[in-house]
């Protein structure tokens, strides 16, 4: 009794009231109010399934006519890039569950430049486009690859391969596509270092999500050899780390890659490639920055591009302002976007736009110059 009267007594020389018995009514908790942060289904309402599965349903509802090229466009833009998502998932599980993740790091250290310069070639050659190289982007983040080719080798590869060198070519001609070409690589390389500098002043000391496919460690080397098991097979734990690894990293891939295609498909059915294009009309250097600015986050892939772009062309648009535009989209659309901010922390996605944006205005003021 005496205890209870003086909780009674501190607390209201403490400003507050108390009671013994802890469920009385001055002890009860005054009810909170409603907020949306409280609600309990809005972390389903915006999670990316909602929206790979809201929009086709969307179209469905209000514009039946498109919903089957809608959804067509959709699976076999998924499809074709399957393979390298079953080839990069499976590559990530095989070096986490054998231990290699940390070698095949180690082979970089020491040959950063080496590094960039291949990555930035390579990426010219490869036949990516900016959704396609997102498997191997998260490959090379998960066994350490630096920062610095990983970023030549992701805004090189979008630009130029041979056959989109040679579609482009046929519509707007080989300086054109020779053009493209070494701004492919340049942009690679400008990208590379400068990421490179910026590494060396401590900035992206840690660029990928918590989370994400990139993330994690393996088994590690053989306690007995200190090399990788590669038959890892023949060890429980490292045949289970296989399995959690490929599981993990291919309902990853598989979810941010399904929503990059359902905005691709949505920009592709209700954004005509020609308005777009059409915007961006004009001479001069506002008319590239503007032609840079519209093409980031538009879709105009690199087969569509050169004959839209040859028709504008020839009705005034400038060569610099449509390599701008050409550059801008190939590394840095809406579906690419989407698959990017999956994988790296917002300073590295802001320096992957910008680098998109200045490597696009700068090679078409540079082509404008020399043509």
């Amino acid at each position: 009794m005496s205890d209870t009267i003086e909780r009674i007594e501190l607390d209201q020389n403490s400003g507050g009231a108390s009671c013994g018995a802890p469920k009385t009514a001055c002890c009860t908790a005054p009810a909170s109010k409603w907020t949306w942060k409280t609600f309990p289904g809005k972390d389903y309402i915006f999670s990316t399934w909602a929206v790979v599965l809201g929009g086709p349903l969307l179209v469905l509802l209000l514009d039946q006519v498109q919903f089957v090229p809608f959804v067509t466009f959709a699976i076999q833009a998924f499809l074709g890039t399957l393979p390298y998502i079953a080839f990069a998932v499976a590559l990530i599980a095989w070096l986490k569950a054998s231990g290699a993740e940390a070698y095949v790091g180690r082979a970089f250290e020491g040959r950063e430049t080496q590094a960039i310069f291949l990555a930035a070639l390579f990426g010219g050659l490869a036949p990516f486009c900016s959704c396609e190289v997102i498997p191997f982007i998260a490959g090379l983040l998960a066994v350490g690859a630096p920062l610095s080719a990983i970023m030549a080798f992701w805004l090189s590869s979008p630009l130029i391969d041979p056959p989109t060198l040679l579609i482009t070519a046929g519509a707007l001609g080989w300086p054109f596509a020779i053009g493209k070409a070494v701004s492919a690589v340049a942009l690679g390389l400008f990208g590379g270092f400068l990421v490179s500098v910026l590494l060396k002043t401590g900035a992206f000391a840690n660029p990928v999500k918590i989370g994400s496919s990139a993330s994690g460690c393996g088994c590690g080397a053989s306690p007995q050899t200190g090399r990788p098991v590669w038959k890892f097979w023949r060890e429980t734990e490292r045949t289970d780390k296989f399995y959690v690894e490929l599981k993990t990293n291919a309902l990853f891939l598989v979810k941010w890659l399904a929503l990059a295609y359902v905005l691709e498909a949505a920009l592709v059915t209700y954004v005509p490639a020609n308005l777009i294009a059409g915007v961006v009309g004009g001479e001069g250097v506002g008319s590239i920055a503007i032609s840079a600015l519209v093409g980031m986050p538009a879709y105009l892939n690199s087969y569509v591009a050169p004959p839209l772009l040859a028709g504008l062309m020839d009705q005034g648009m400038s060569a610099g302002a449509a390599m701008a535009f050409m550059i801008a989209g190939a590394v840095s659309s809406i579906p690419a976007m989407a698959a990017v901010w999956s994988l790296v922390k917002p300073q590295v996605f802001a320096t992957y736009l910008g680098l998109g944006f200045v490597g696009a205005v700068l090679s078409g003021l540079i082509f404008q110059l020399v043509i």
